[in-house]
């Protein structure tokens, strides 16, 4: 029998359906090599045929994989170069993990890569090219080879984020970010902790970019020359250029309205602070110290945390007090080099508020009157001043041998006592002033002088003007085409869903992740993705679900999810036990390992847990670090309350210190104290100055700091957490906290401030030099409270070796480690205030030591910290509505109770 013709369309359609059935099997093969090379754990379960049924993997509609979400799974080995062969890949995550090799090529298709916390050796120089739907990329902490920002990276036109923080980059900034290069809709651009040098691009001028991070550069020159680029990018809410090489004055900041965060500590900033910068409506936290800023202290509005370093820094103000007027001499000094750029080789030496006191460089007093002001060969550039002419006393003016251009002010003609002006070989130009006859006037090695106009080479220059100006507008054209073709596609693409949501395989509980516009804060993806949208906690809401209704725009959890995945709370998963309730272990259907804090309950929900409840959602809001325990969830079902952390597999630290032998664990060695302390301490001062608001932990003890499997530590337990008011730093609180670590003051008159951690702190430091707990009462009535034991020791020398724990093995050098930090617990826990060094000391402190240990992971400050687009949520109004200035509820029992009453746990949070 003949078989019939399959014509043109049939064999159109046959060869369709083979390649769609080829490329599907191809998928398939890929995803059992990536299974075989990354050592895909049994919790994956990435069994049977169909890979589109595994755990973090999607499928599109024609069983093509489009996503691949392994991110925070604990994962080691590499990725297969076949990855590269999934041609329909979107999403690629495989964040914290400790993957290595080069990094792979992958699918042109691809729209979010994000790979941070690996170790990831390479990326190939080319990977960005023709990736032209490429959104997002978060490449940060892979130790890769040197490599620099790559032209290839252009060929990205959606763009919105670009995160390569500590990823080895050297070279310079290229100039393709800026607002005539291709990224349209650029709004996080973060380089911190590389190799970059150089200035920042002019072209960053007039982008839409919202927040710039490009701190700590490793370098020897760093990021220099000057900041005047940030005069007009007036999209920035986040600026953070702090520990580089920048140098001139602060720009104008006059139409910032959105400018949020501003971080330019350590550089050689010079001149007069802005008035427009303390004027900005939005800021909530500036940093200047440890420049050589000139002029009155500003003065910022109430609520914005301020470093400014006024009394100890290298910051060259005229007064402590801010807002304070300078002395009219300092005024016109600083008004005279406004136009020379505030010179750094001046700022260094203008100390005071008395140039003729302090004897500033380049100028010479008679009678407490300025008569010389010499600037010869000082490499000056910019244009003379007019305000020479108020130093009515002045004899002489000398600015020769520099790079000055413009004219000669005629102001200096009317210098009464006037004998030399000396100006010779700059590049002045026009008409030379009528001096009076007996004043020596030297111009020698100004060749334009006289001349109306400088000379200027001006071969090439209009056809030159001509072609950048028609490149400009091509430019523009293409650019404009791109982002129609691309808003066509997202809309075919993306028409008719939902965006920003995403449902999770559970049917009970919706995902809705905060609205994140590359905003700079440390929650980076998590292992489940999805979208990032505006959302608030009351948009879609699962029905068999009662929330929390604020404005965190966290992850929702039913309390049917959370009965699943800890098994019904049952005892089996305890982590542990205290006045607050309960942690439980648990895992959601993705792998994810969570701990759950199970408020306990009492029919209703009573004010002051929902307070409580609220407040530790508020705090973990707003704060996001490195060494702070992230928040991933919630839920607030009838009178259930319960917190969703991310798992810290080794317990609390007491369970190490004090525990050790009743948990069948080894003693922590010293380098590893040390390791914690710093981590303990970054996530303390982050609190204390970096976040937009200062927070104050209240209730700091080794049971309330976890540790992950690499013995790094996070603080824990934000219940108990004050903000405090806008414009103070010291306020009245009802009291909570714990026996043995609360500071004295606090404890007699419930005054706080942030030295009440540091003194907290500076206990847990004793505890981990001598294995002690904080209180013990089966010691001697005199020996009981630590801090006062160990005061009493660190004064006897020759018993200092006495104290460490024995458990410590203790050469030379470990011993010189050791005394320090009992120094620095000592300055933490002085009994006044004032005498106790703030958080940043004690990491300044702790560094140094911990980089001579080498330990197993660089700890870098994640500068991610800030959320910029949440507003204070509901929770925490309602949080510091229920705050009183009552008295405590606790009793002066030396046992191991917090003021709330809650007895601490050993393990739990």
């Amino acid at each position: 029998m003949v078989k019939p013709a399959l014509g043109f369309g049939g064999s159109l359609i046959y060869g369709l359906v083979f390649l769609v059935i080829s490329a599907t099997c191809q998928d398939a093969e890929v995803l059992a090599i990536l299974k075989t090379t990354i050592n895909a754990p049994v919790s994956f379960q990435w069994t049977g045929p169909d890979v589109c049924k595994w755990k973090h993997v999607e499928c599109d509609s024609s069983k093509r994989v489009v996503a691949i979400q392994i991110g925070n799974q604990n994962l080691q080995g590499s990725l297969p170069n076949e990855l590269e062969k999934l041609t329909a890949l979107e999403h690629f995550e495989c964040q914290s993990n400790t993957l290595s090799g080069p990094f792979p090529y992958l699918s042109k298709s691809l729209q979010k890569l994000i790979i941070h916390d690996n170790k990831f050796s390479s990326i190939p120089n080319d990977f960005f090219k023709g990736m032209s739907n490429l959104q997002e990329v978060r490449i940060d902490d892979n130790p890769f080879s040197q490599w620099r920002i790559p032209q290839t990276l252009s060929d990205c036109v959606a763009l919105h984020t670009f995160s390569a923080q500590s990823a080895n980059l050297v070279g310079t900034i290229p100039d393709f970010f800026g607002k005539n290069g291709p990224f349209a809709g650029l709004v996080l651009l973060a380089l911190s902790d590389n190799f970059l040098e150089g200035p920042l691009p002019a072209s960053l001028s007039g982008s839409s970019i919202e927040n710039l991070l490009v701190n700590g550069q490793n370098s020897v020159s760093k990021l220099n020359g000057t900041l005047a680029v940030l005069r007009d990018m007036i999209s920035l809410r986040m600026v953070w250029a702090n520990d580089n090489s920048f140098t001139g004055p602060i720009p104008d900041m006059s139409h910032h309205d959105q400018l949020v965060s501003v971080n330019l500590r350590d550089n050689q900033l010079t001149g007069v602070v802005p008035p427009s910068l303390a004027a900005l409506p939005s800021l909530k936290f500036v940093n200047l110290t440890n420049n050589l800023l000139q002029g009155s202290p500003p003065r910022f509005k109430f609520g914005v945390g301020v470093d400014n370093n006024m009394d100890r820094g290298r910051n060259q103000y005229c007064t402590n007090v801010p807002g304070q007027p300078c002395s009219p001499l300092v005024n016109a000094l600083l008004s005279a080099v406004e136009p020379l750029g505030y010179p750094l080789r001046l700022a260094q030496s203008w100390q005071g508020n008395d140039p003729c006191a302090n004897k500033w460089a380049g100028i010479i007093c008679s009678g407490g009157n300025i008569s010389v002001i010499n600037f010869q060969n000082m490499d000056l550039s910019g244009t003379i001043s007019p305000s020479f002419a108020s130093f009515t006393f002045m004899k002489k003016l000398l600015l020769s041998n520099n790079a000055l251009t413009g004219t000669i002010p005629r102001e200096l003609a009317t210098l009464p006592l006037l004998q030399e002006l000396d100006v010779s070989n700059n590049h002045l130009y026009g008409k030379v002033p009528s001096f009076r006859k007996n004043v020596s006037v030297k111009l020698d090695g100004n060749p334009d002088i006289g001349k109306d106009k400088p000379t200027v080479s001006h071969s090439g220059s209009d056809k030159d003007n001509s072609s950048s100006n028609t490149g400009v507008i091509v430019g523009i054209i293409v650019i404009v085409a791109i982002v129609l073709v691309v808003g066509v596609l997202i809309l075919f693409k993306f028409g008719g869903k939902w965006k920003h949501v995403r449902k999770t395989k559970n049917p009970s509980a919706i995902v809705v992740l905060p609205h994140h516009h590359g905003d700079g804060h440390a929650m980076k993806t998590t292992s489940g993705g999805g979208y990032y949208g505006d959302w608030t906690t009351s948009t879609l809401l699962s029905p068999t679900t009662s929330v929390y209704q604020g404005e965190s725009g966290n992850l929702l959890i039913s309390i049917q999810v959370l009965r699943e995945v800890t098994n019904n709370f049952s005892e089996e998963n305890i982590l542990g036990k205290g006045g607050f309730g309960t942690v439980y272990k648990g895992e959601l259907h993705d792998g994810t390992k969570i701990a759950v804090k199970r408020m306990q309950s009492a029919g209703l929900v009573d004010e002051k847990g929902l307070s409580e409840f609220t407040s530790e959602i508020a705090v973990l809001t707003k704060v996001r670090h490195r060494n702070l325990v992230a928040l991933l969830g919630f839920c607030l079902d009838g009178s259930e309350r319960l917190l969703v952390y991310e798992y810290m597999p080794q317990g609390a630290l007491s369970k190490h210190l004090v525990n050790w032998k009743a948990e069948g664990i080894k003693p922590l060695e010293w380098k590893t104290r040390l390791s914690i302390a710093l981590d303990v301490a970054r996530g303390v001062e982050y609190l204390h100055g970096l976040a937009q608001q200062i927070f104050i932990h209240r209730d700091l003890k080794p049971s309330n700091i976890l540790l992950g499997d690499d013995m790094r530590a996070k603080v824990s337990d934000f219940g108990l957490v004050r903000l405090a008011p806008e414009g103070k730093t010291s306020f009245q609180t009802r009291l909570a906290g714990t026996f043995g670590y609360m500071a004295p003051e606090y404890a007699a008159t419930g005054r706080l401030t942030t030295k009440v951690d540091v003194y907290s702190f500076g206990v847990i430091l004793m505890e981990m030099i001598t294995g002690r707990k904080a209180l013990d009462d089966s010691l001697p009535e005199e020996n009981i409270h630590l801090v006062t034991w160990f005061r009493k020791m660190l004064q006897k020398k020759d018993s200092f070796p006495t104290i460490i724990d024995q458990t410590i093995e203790v050469d030379e050098e470990t011993l010189a480690s050791i005394r320090t930090v009992a120094e620095l617990a000592g300055h933490c826990c002085a009994r006044e205030p004032y005498q106790r060094p703030d958080m940043s000391h004690a990491v300044n402190v702790l560094s140094p030591l911990v980089k001579v240990w080498k330990p197993s992971e660089t700890n870098a400050d994640d500068i991610y910290g800030i959320d910029l687009d949440m507003t204070l949520p509901e929770a925490l109004k309602r949080w510091q509505a229920f705050e009183g200035s009552g008295t405590t509820q606790a009793s002066s029992s030396h046992s191991s109770k917090n003021l709330n009453g809650n007895t601490a746990s050993s393990d739990g949070r």
